[in-house]
């Protein structure tokens, strides 16, 4: 497997899927209700997820595809798996807020080994290779730097579908957060979060049983750029895209900052 052409093939989709977007958000978007949280899906997601998954599958049409709103495409279980979010960010899109992105994993036996993520506002893609680094469109390397405020860190929250707005864990976290943080930003787009922690606009991410789709790329393009990782006891991060929802909640940080993060959320 040629992981560079593997690059190559995700960054084009990304772009081609970026375009639609930026001009379809110029018309009507076809938005309607998407489960039972509040959510929403536009024509706009379906048609870029349509692009993306044609573009992967004709270049490789033994892999196996799970897309935001398709589901599985193709076996379950087989050695590469890609994952695609056409459009993270589609509260945003629907209110009329230009902050989205597109996002494309691929992973062999469930680990992450390339990440892109592309911004159609911006113009702008980020991808990453295992053990590679992680690099702009313009080629430069991505490795955000450590400065710490006196005001505290700048930080983004996540969380995945589905969980309770009563949710304990949740509220805690978010106490802990908005004493301790000089700003907790809510993207409704965790791939741009990811992209802006990459570039070190801002200090840390912490997210709470994260989506499985949205996650692995943009945890790929931090880590490659020297973030680091850790549950949120401070333990391992489970890398592996098959681990149960409990285990996709993580502190994301540079390595510096990343005991002090850790201290005021335990």
């Amino acid at each position: 497997m040629d992981l560079d052409h593997a690059r190559t093939v995700a960054v084009e989709a990304a772009e081609a899927a970026g375009a639609l977007l930026r001009e379809g958000t110029r018309g009507a978007l076809g938005t309607r209700a998407k489960g039972e949280a509040g959510d929403v899906v536009t024509d706009l997601d379906l048609a870029s997820e349509k692009l993306l998954l044609e573009r992967i599958l004709t270049a490789y049409p033994s892999h196996t595809v799970i897309a935001e709103e398709s589901g599985l495409v193709g076996a379950a279980g087989g050695e590469w798996t890609w994952l695609v979010d056409p459009l993270d960010g589609t509260n945003n899109v629907a209110i009329g807020l230009p902050a989205y992105v597109v996002g494309v994993a691929l992973c062999r036996d469930g680990l992450p080994l390339l990440g892109v993520v592309h911004d159609p506002v911006s113009r702008q893609t980020w991808s990453a290779l295992r053990g590679k680094g992680a690099v702009a469109s313009s080629g430069m390397r991505l490795a955000p730097p450590y400065a710490p405020s006196p005001h505290g860190p700048l930080l983004a929250w996540t969380q995945g579908y589905g969980i309770a707005r009563d949710d304990a864990t949740v509220r805690r976290l978010k106490t802990a957060l908005d004493l301790n943080a000089r700003r907790v930003l809510q993207l409704w787009a965790p791939l741009l979060a990811w992209a802006m922690l990459a570039r070190g606009d801002i200090d840390g991410i912490v997210g709470y049983r994260a989506g499985v789709v949205d996650l692995p790329a943009g945890a790929l393009l931090a880590q490659e750029a020297g973030i680091e990782i850790r549950g949120l006891d401070g333990g391992p991060y489970e890398e592996c895209v098959d681990a149960p929802a409990d285990e996709r909640s993580f502190v994301a940080a540079h390595p510096r900052a990343m005991p002090g993060l850790l201290s005021f959320l335990q």
